[in-house]
C-alpha cells in the first residue's frame, strides 16, 4: 500500500505543549492523515494485530512489541496494516526529553521514524503506560492516582487522558522514558551490515562518553588495527570514530545540564572536555546557545516542552 493510498481528510495533532496518552483497538478503516506532520513527537507500542505507519519517505509495519517514534514536523500517515483486520496499541503525543534522541538515534530509518523491534520484558511496559495514563489525570493534590486498566470501548477508543498540570506531565514523562530506555536498552538495532565490532565501539562510547578514549584505546578494545578501525567505522555510520565521541560526550553534558546543578566547568570536565572554551564553542555550534543558556532554559519551571537537541550532523 502506498502512501498516496491513504485517503484523507486530514487529523489534528494534539498541541505540543501536553502529554496526551491512550490506547486504541481499531479495526480496518481506521486511518490517520496529517500532510504537514505534528508539531508534537508521537510514540505508538502495538500489543495486538499491526499498524501501518509512513512518514515522509520511511514506512514500517508495527508488529506485537515494537515501539514507533514519529519526529515532528515531517507529513507522516498510519493506517491497520492490510494485511491485518485490527490495530490495537498504546500512543502518546508530547515533547520528548532531549536524551531520548540519543538512544532512539540507531534505530531511525529515516525521515524521523524510529522503530525499536519487538522489547523483551513487555509486561513491564504495560505497567509504564497504565502508570502513564493514571499519573497523567494527576491534579497535584493528594497521592496519583492508581494504575488503571484500559479496556477499549465499542468503538476501539479506550481511555485517553491529557496531563495539563506540570507535576502530572513530569510523572508522565518519567514512565514513558522509562519504555523508551528499555525499547532501545533491550533491543537490537535494525542496522543490517553493521560489523559487530563497530557496533562494540560505539557501546564503548556510549556507555561512558567522558573516558579518554582515543581511535587506538577504541581499536584495541575490539582487535582491530587503528587504520582498519577507523576506516570501517567511519564506512559504515557515516562519521569518524572522534566525531562520534564528541557527539556522544555533548549529549552527555546536556543531560547533565539538565539534570545537575554541577558547575559548567565540571559539567565539561565530566563530559570528556579538558579545555572549557572549547566545550563552550562546540555546544554552542551544536544546541544553539550556550550551556549556562540551555540549562536555564531546559529546567525552567513554566516551559512547554523540553529542548530536543538537534539530529547529529
Amino acid at each position: 500500500m502506498r502512501a498516496e493510498d491513504l485517503p484523507e481528510p486530514a487529523v489534528p495533532s494534539p498541541p505540543p505543549g501536553l502529554v496526551t496518552v491512550g490506547r486504541f483497538d481499531q479495526r480496518t478503516g481506521y486511518r490517520v492523515n496529517r500532510p504537514r506532520g505534528s508539531d508534537s513527537w508521537l510514540l505508538t507500542w502495538t500489543t495486538g494485530g499491526r499498524g501501518l505507519l509512513i512518514q515522509g519517505t520511511a514506512r514500517t509495519l508495527a508488529h506485537p512489541g515494537d515501539l514507533v517514534v514519529l519526529g515532528p514536523g515531517v507529513p507522516h500517515r498510519y493506517t491497520v496494516a492490510p494485511s491485518a483486520d485490527r490495530w490495537t496499541f498504546w500512543w502518546v503525543h508530547c515533547q520528548v526529553r532531549s536524551s531520548w534522541t540519543g538512544w532512539l538515534r540507531p534505530y531511525e530509518i529515516t525521515d524521523r521514524l524510529y522503530t525499536t523491534g519487538p522489547v523483551r520484558g513487555p509486561d513491564r511496559v504495560e505497567s509504564a503506560f497504565r502508570r502513564m495514563l493514571g499519573d497523567a489525570r494527576w491534579t497535584g493534590d493528594g497521592v496519583p492516582p492508581e494504575p488503571e486498566g484500559a479496556q477499549p470501548s465499542p468503538d476501539g477508543r479506550g481511555r485517553v487522558a491529557v496531563a495539563h498540570g506540570a507535576a502530572a506531565r513530569e510523572l508522565a514523562l518519567c514512565s514513558l522514558e522509562e519504555v523508551v530506555l528499555l525499547a532501545t536498552a533491550r533491543a537490537e538495532p535494525r542496522r543490517p551490515g553493521v560489523d559487530a565490532r563497530v557496533r562494540r565501539a560505539e557501546a564503548l562510547i556510549e556507555a561512558d562518553p567522558g573516558a579518554p578514549h582515543t581511535v587506538r584505546s577504541l581499536a584495541e578494545g575490539v582487535a582491530l588495527s587503528p587504520s582498519r578501525f577507523a576506516h570501517l567505522f567511519t564506512e559504515q555510520l557515516g562519521r569518524s570514530p572522534m566525531r562520534a565521541l564528541r557527539d556522544a560526550r555533548l549529549l552527555h553534558a546536556a543531560r547533565l545540564l539538565e539534570a545537575t546543578d554541577l558547575p559548567v566547568e565540571r559539567v565539561a570536565a565530566a563530559s570528556g572536555f579538558t579545555s572549557p572554551f572549547h566545550f563552550n564553542r562546540v555546544f554552542r555550534e551544536r544546541y544553539g546557545m550556550p550551556p549556562g543558556a540551555y540549562r536555564t532554559r531546559s529546567t525552567a519551571p513554566s516551559r512547554d516542552s523540553v529542548l530536543t537537541p538537534p539530529h547529529p550532523r
